[in-house]
């Protein structure tokens, strides 16, 4: 156990700090309120020595503000078609805040290095971010709400865990987020080569349909 593991660039290796800043990024990208609750009762419990950038995650204000907010995702993110709407709302919710997470955490580096972890976090959020919303487009026309709401509280749960693990086990957290990362891209590539093949498809029979005119002329003829 990191007990007292400082989130930070002196007090931690840099592979560590990597790992930290993966995981917590991508666990962001799933639900972000968890995670920033979860980052902060860390914190009390002594799991985590938060940089100076990030003190203000450990106040209990922030931490109720999250956890009421994550009480609202947990049944809102779980109604079917809603929770799409919500998805796309928190586009502009998970990527900059896991941004500004990888920004404070890495508040010790060179600006340099600094900017590129940021870049990193939020680049880490998109991802999953957009991994979650296609598997819920996926599940959505489904007409029982029961695979809906088990993706969801699998999301859930999966944020809470990766961000404790980053503070146990961060280059086994950043191995598991790889994984995912590595199945998001190919689902992701699959489902854009699908619809380039369906548009492809349905501008071709467009094109190949004659026009009303030569129709006409054709059933005269």
């Amino acid at each position: 156990m990191l007990a007292g593991m400082k989130f930070g660039g002196s007090g931690i290796a840099g592979s560590d700090l990597a790992g930290l800043i993966v995981a917590i990024s991508f666990a962001a990208g799933l639900n972000v309120y968890a995670t920033v609750a979860t980052l902060g009762l860390l914190t009390h419990a002594g799991l985590l020595d938060l940089p100076s950038g990030l003190h203000l995650v450990s106040s209990w204000w922030v931490i109720g503000a999250s956890g009421a907010l994550f009480a609202i995702e947990f049944f809102a993110d779980k109604i079917p078609a809603f929770d799409l709407f919500w998805n796309a709302l928190h586009t502009f919710v998970r990527v900059p805040v896991a941004a500004l997470i990888a920004y404070g955490a890495a508040s010790q580096l060179s600006p340099e290095k600094q900017l590129l972890a940021t870049l990193a976090g939020g680049a880490i959020a998109l991802l999953a971010h957009g991994g979650k919303t296609a598997a819920r487009v996926a599940v959505t026309p489904s007409p029982e709400p029961v695979s809906n709401f088990v993706l969801s509280a699998g999301e859930d749960t999966l944020a809470v865990f990766l961000t404790w693990l980053a503070t146990q086990h961060p280059i086994a957290a950043a191995l598991i987020v790889a994984a995912f990362l590595a199945a998001i891209v190919v689902v992701m590539r699959w489902i854009v080569r699908a619809m380039t093949r369906a548009m492809r498809n349905l501008f071709r029979g467009a094109d190949d349909e004659p026009a009303p005119s030569k129709r006409r002329n054709l059933n005269a003829a």
